[in-house]
Parts: structure tokens; sequence; C-alpha cells
């Protein structure tokens, strides 16, 4: 069994104060069809916004064709994710979903299930943790442009 330690940190010590928490949302439109929309910048602003130097940003996609995570966002990677997506989730697969409903778009349900709706980043010092090359990005996998939101929840102290 492995046992993990802080690396010799000074810097890790418990914070207090009023816990506050700060919503709110990003809005933007996609174009659909495993649209990849980076949104890195609209988060840190979030916690800027919110003054608190500690804590976690939890970002939220409501909704159930759209997804949240990190990636490195840069052409080859997003184009990679788009191609790994079509091979787990193919959009001219036999779904249920379509059958049932005959909207066609069962393949973007299954993916956005697949990433999930929801993504938690820390911050300290009022800066997002994220690693030097990873971005928040919303994924649109519906069939059709939509206007998006993303709910924004800071909270810390």
């Amino acid at each position: 069994m492995a046992t993990a330690h802080p690396g010799g940190r000074t810097d890790i010590f418990p914070r207090q104060g009023t816990m506050s928490v700060c919503t709110d949302t990003i809005q933007f439109t996609t174009q659909g069809d495993a649209d990849v929309v980076m949104i890195t910048a609209e988060a840190e602003a979030a916690v800027r916004r919110s003054g608190l130097s500690e804590g976690t940003l939890t970002l939220f996609a409501p909704g159930a064709t759209g997804a949240l995570t990190t990636i490195e966002y840069e052409p080859g990677v997003v184009q990679d994710v788009r191609r790994a997506l079509e091979v787990i989730a193919p959009r001219e697969g036999a779904y249920a979903h379509n059958r049932n409903l005959g909207d066609g778009n069962g393949h973007s349900h299954v993916r956005a299930g697949l990433l999930g709706p929801s993504l938690v980043v820390p911050f300290t010092r009022g800066s997002l943790t994220l690693g030097r090359y990873q971005d928040i990005v919303f994924c649109d996998f519906d069939t059709r442009p939509r206007e998006r939101q993303v709910v924004t929840q800071v909270m810390g102290i």
C-alpha cells in the first residue's frame, strides 16, 4: 500500500474564516456536433469576482447533451477527443433513445453521460490550481447549435 506525502511543502495549513458561496453563470453559443468550447478564462473570472482566496469552484452544465472536462485545449487534442468519442458512441449507432423519441441524438446523451455534467477545481490565493496545459472545456454533443450556460459556484473563504 502506498502512502501519500505532502512533498515537503510548507504552505499547507488550515485556512480559517467565514465560508461564502457565490453563484453565477457563464453563457455562450455552441455549434453542436461535438463542439468543444474553452471556458477557462470565464471560470477564473468567476473566482476573481467572488473575492475569495481559498476554496473550490464547481461548474455544472444543465441539460442532457453537454458535458465538462479538462484538456489541453489545442486542435490536435480536440480532434483526438472527438475521434475517441466517435469510436465509443458513434453518431450513426443504434440507440434506443432514437427509436423511442425519433430525435436522432442518442449518441449525444451517451457522450454527455460518459464525461459528466460537472467539474470541481480547487483554488488557492484566488487562482485556480489547473496544470500548465490544463484548460476547462464545455463539450456540446447535441446535433444542432445551442445557447448554453454553465452554472458556477465558488465556495470558500
